[in-house]
């Protein structure tokens, strides 16, 4: 039985034509492990390659071929289940979980139904505007990836590439804990953090080692569930966020038209933002699981799970909070630095010794902005921790302003060097002397008399001199003793 432990918040709501709905969601997430053969065969399990190139006899189903099960992948699911603080199934049985594809060859997938690996966890999102939401865990079970059917190669025929079938896939069910797309999306891209974390998935969407089955009912606020239709097989975080609210949408629509939704698997059209039909939505028993014949129960003890945890890295949340201990972040920086275990790295490089903040503001703003500027990831940064940090170390000695700072980081990026060099050699300090401050005052209030009679009644106009006296100095002026000296000399408080 399941058991709804959301209190209804209005602030989620749908507004329909007869009054306020609310969405229920459960996702499915299918996640390729990390490993280099497949789950019950030999064969590499790495991306791309010839049709047909990586398919080993098990693979393919040919008669008298016995799967063995591959060891490390089981490894990569405790591990995982641990970085899900969920329970550790000690004895667990593969079955066989029958239904026909062109691209199963076997006709049946191996699978675990009621003996997973994995049993009940947690994993808590931070969402903007109500702070933290516990989605809790189902299950993590193993099972093998069928292959691809590709219809657009053939006018007439179907091709079929069985690369990708047995690879080992975790599918992590959640519960019907999620009530919004915004926190499904959150979901899935935590448990991908996680996960990449952990090195048992890379979380490639693009390629197909991270996709979701999304089950969406919508109800009458804190009333009895809906029936759930389920969208299949999406790939994409923003596209699971678009079929989300279009499939709420369309049930809501029938229910007030006094329809009733029929459960079903649907699959979502990135072209038309739309959800269609594809069959009618198989239950358990549909499939005759039964246990497989050709492999032995699981079991798992205490030695293996106390090494997998004791390897474990430092996982996302535990990373955050240290952050914003550590360095007096905010949350919002915390979570940008943890998105990838590498930024994070990146970040405690350059703010080892220095202010947390303003080492996170030029990782975040600048350096980051760029990198997405130009699709780049941080392991492709022109420009390295020492570099970056050194950067910081000059504006803090008041050595440059905060505009040269731009100005070198931009040379830095582009030519690379050792920014302390940079500076030196193309005369980048910042002017400290105040009587070379005061003179280039003096000049610009001379000419602007009218002006610094006005700034006594309208103070905030000193603005405009402090951008005078930086532009006539190149910005090398430096701005706090530009600023004071202004406040002097035009009797500003």
């Amino acid at each position: 039985m399941i058991v709804d432990t959301r209190t209804p918040d209005p602030k989620k709501f749908i507004k329909g034509a007869t009054g306020d709905w609310e969405i229920v969601i459960g996702m499915e997430v299918h996640a390729q492990v990390s490993a280099k053969a497949k789950l019950f065969s030999g064969a590499s399990a790495e991306f791309g390659g010839e049709p047909n190139d990586h398919v080993s006899l098990v693979d393919a189903a040919m008669p008298g071929m016995l799967p063995v099960i591959n060891g490390f992948c089981v490894e990569q699911a405790v591990r995982t289940g641990l970085g899900l603080k969920a329970e550790i199934n000690r004895y667990s049985v593969f079955d066989r979980k029958n239904y026909f594809y062109p691209d199963l060859p076997q006709g049946y997938q191996i699978s675990q139904y009621k003996q997973p690996v994995v049993g009940e966890g947690t994993e808590t999102i931070d969402m903007p505007d109500e702070g933290r939401v516990e989605v809790g865990i189902e299950r993590l079970h193993l099972e093998q990836d069928a292959g691809k059917s590709m219809h657009d190669q053939h006018p007439s025929m179907s091709f079929v590439d069985l690369n990708r079938s047995g690879c080992a896939l975790m599918e992590i069910v959640s519960k019907p804990d999620m009530r919004s797309a915004d926190e499904a999306k959150a979901y899935v891209s935590k448990l991908r953090t996680i996960m990449r974390y952990l090195g048992t998935c890379d979380g490639n969407m693009e390629q197909g080692s991270l996709r979701a089955d999304i089950n969406v009912s919508v109800r009458e606020p804190g009333g009895e569930f809906g029936t759930r239709c389920e969208i299949k097989n999406v790939n994409s975080i923003r596209f699971m966020g678009q079929a989300i609210e279009y499939e709420a949408r369309r049930q809501i629509g029938i229910l007030e038209d006094g329809g009733t939704v029929d459960q079903e698997t649907r699959l979502f059209d990135a072209r038309s933002g739309e959800t269609r039909s594809m069959r009618s939505k198989e239950e358990a028993h549909d499939y005759r699981y039964f246990p497989d014949p050709d492999l032995l129960p699981l079991q798992i003890d205490e030695a293996m799970i106390d090494d997998i945890k004791a390897s474990l890295p430092e996982l996302p949340d535990e990373k955050k909070a240290r952050l914003i201990a550590s360095y007096s972040l905010s949350d919002y920086d915390a979570d940008i630095l943890i998105g990838e275990q590498a930024s994070a790295d990146f970040f405690e490089l350059v703010a080892k010794g220095r202010d947390g903040k303003a080492a996170a503001n030029w990782v975040i703003n600048e350096l980051f902005g760029r990198l997405n500027k130009e699709g780049r990831g941080i392991s492709d940064s022109p420009v390295s921790a020492d570099q970056l940090g050194a950067i910081v170390d000059l504006i803090d000695e008041g050595t440059i302003s905060g505009k040269i700072a731009k100005e070198l980081f931009e040379i830095v990026w582009q030519e690379g060097g050792d920014p302390r060099a940079i500076v030196e050699d193309r005369g980048m300090k910042q002017v400290t002397d105040t009587g070379a401050i005061e003179a280039a005052i003096d000049e610009i209030i001379a000419a602007n008399a009218e002006k610094a009679e006005q700034v006594k009644d309208k103070p905030n106009m000193i603005g405009w001199f402090v951008g005078q006296v930086m532009k006539s100095t190149g910005g090398k002026a430096n701005p706090q003793a530009v600023n004071q000296i202004l406040r002097d000399k035009l009797g500003v408080e």
